[in-house]
């Protein structure tokens, strides 16, 4: 009987003295294999002089004495079991399932012109506290919405949309829709069947004044005093201004000053504004004319503000638009205003707030000092994961004035922008980053939601055709507590 001694290589392994039986069908011999290295038959490739190995015959092969054979093949233990929930492509995902895996916020679908609604939506749900006040919400006992007064409406649909979009699922904001047009019938006009495209800071402004009515005064929970604000809308967007009147017109005439409260600054853009800070600075200033009880008739005064209340979150609008009578449109200034991601408002504020403002700055350049000294430069992507742990930060606030800004430092963390050359045309968009915390920004174009760097969102400045910051919104810099003084 035919019976050879072969050596047998598998990977590192050999096998020199392996008996080859010719008369026997191969898959025989493939069972000594089996026996020898623990490869399944059905999965050995055998690889020898005359080509490979067949399990029922041998074919063209030749065996001799002392051949060479060289055997490929993994365990089964080795081979990769099968998933049993098939893996599915980034590219083959669905918007809906996109966010879901990325983490990524819920989009909100266009009813038709609504990307105004949904941009300020995504905006203001940048807000923790906001978000904390909406799920506190508690309306009255009625159980039908259409009972309630329009302040109200709009606060417990804006409740129930933030908590549905808790889901990460794109969602139709038909309620809050539907409460906003019954609140004002502009927001609901229709040209040829579809409704209108609306100016989205007239949208924010309404929002934010109803909330106003409705959600009251945080307290936080190691704060015992009492609050002075009625609205948490006051509490964390409301600055005041101290105001110096002095007419031009008479030196006999004193100065007279008086107080305002905002909810907004305006950036006013001119021929020679190039920067948001210096937009601010010359609306700070500026003449106007009204009634001297001195001189008996209407006199110029310069009315300077300066602000002795900032809020932990800071609303700034770039005027835009203004109205052209020639075409009966609120034109657009596309002009580029620069705007930076780390704001300070040192200098719009009284001498009085400037100085309780110096401790925590001291403290933020006590700790770029020591991180200058330490040499220590972590590059974005290190920041943006040392952020990501949330470590502890020190309150940003005054003591017995829970929502102020105790330093004057803001971060920019929600962007609107405009993509168009008028208010009732166009494209409203929000851009939003991710955490109070976080180095990463998401774009917030109605239901498609996708991640962009800090330098997309600086492109936003204008200058040309493409999105243009309209409204910017910025938060408190946080200062991280150094865990060997946190007590």
């Amino acid at each position: 009987m035919p019976v050879f001694t072969v050596k047998v290589k598998w990977g590192k392994e050999v096998y020199p003295d392996v008996e080859i039986n010719t008369d026997e069908p191969p898959l025989v011999f493939k069972a000594q294999l089996f026996a020898l290295t623990g490869v399944n038959p059905n999965r050995q490739k055998v690889m020898m002089k005359g080509g490979t190995l067949k399990d029922d015959v041998w074919g063209n092969i030749q065996i001799v004495e002392g051949q060479n054979i060289l055997m490929m093949g993994s365990k089964d233990e080795d081979v990769p079991v099968e998933p049993t929930v098939k893996p599915m492509f980034v590219e083959d995902m669905t918007e809906t399932q996109l966010a879901t895996v990325t983490n990524m916020p819920a989009g909100l679908t266009n009813l038709g012109n609504t990307c105004y609604l949904n941009a300020t939506v995504q905006c203001l749900k940048t807000v923790p506290e906001l978000r904390q006040a909406l799920s506190d919400f508690n309306a009255s006992s009625s159980s039908s919405l259409s009972n309630f007064a329009p302040a109200e409406k709009i606060t417990i649909a804006m409740s129930d949309l933030y908590r549905t979009m808790e889901s990460n699922q794109t969602i139709p904001p038909l309620v809050l829709l539907q409460v906003l047009h019954q609140a004002f019938p502009r927001f609901a006009d229709k040209v040829e069947g579809h409704y209108m495209q609306q100016d989205a800071n007239e949208c924010w402004v309404e929002l934010i004044r109803m909330l106003q009515q409705k959600l009251p005064a945080l307290k936080h929970k190691n704060d015992k005093s009492t609050t002075n604000y009625k609205s948490v809308i006051d509490q964390f967007f409301g600055g005041t201004f101290n105001i110096e009147w002095k007419c031009v017109e008479s030196d006999n005439e004193e100065v007279t000053t008086t107080t305002e409260s905002f909810l907004q600054l305006s950036c006013f853009i001119s021929q020679d504004v190039k920067y948001m800070h210096s937009g601010l600075k010359n609306r700070m200033q500026e003449h106007i004319t009204k009634h001297s009880p001195i001189l008996g008739k209407d006199a110029v005064y310069t009315k300077t503000s300066k602000i002795n209340r900032l809020p932990a979150y800071l609303t700034i609008q770039f005027v835009r638009f203004f109205y052209k009578e020639k075409d009966k449109i609120n034109a657009k200034i596309l002009k580029d205003i620069k705007f930076p991601i780390e704001f300070d408002a040192f200098e719009l504020c009284t001498p009085e707030l400037q100085e309780k403002l110096v401790p925590i700055r001291s403290k933020f350049k006590e700790l770029e000092d020591k991180l200058a000294h330490e040499g220590i430069k972590p590059s974005a992507k290190q920041l943006a994961e040392s952020k990501q742990e949330e470590k502890p930060t020190a309150p940003y606030w005054f003591e017995n004035d829970y929502g102020s800004n105790n330093s004057g430092y803001y971060s920019l963390q929600a962007v609107l922008t405009h993509k168009g050359r008028s208010s009732s045309s166009g494209h409203y968009v929000g851009w939003v980053r991710q955490s109070p915390t976080s180095e990463k920004w998401i774009k917030c174009d109605d239901d498609i939601v996708t991640p962009v760097t800090t330098e997309d969102i600086l492109k936003l400045s204008g200058g040309g055709d493409w999105h243009c910051a309209y409204v910017l919104l910025y938060g408190p810099k946080l200062l991280p507590l150094d865990s060997s003084s946190s007590s």
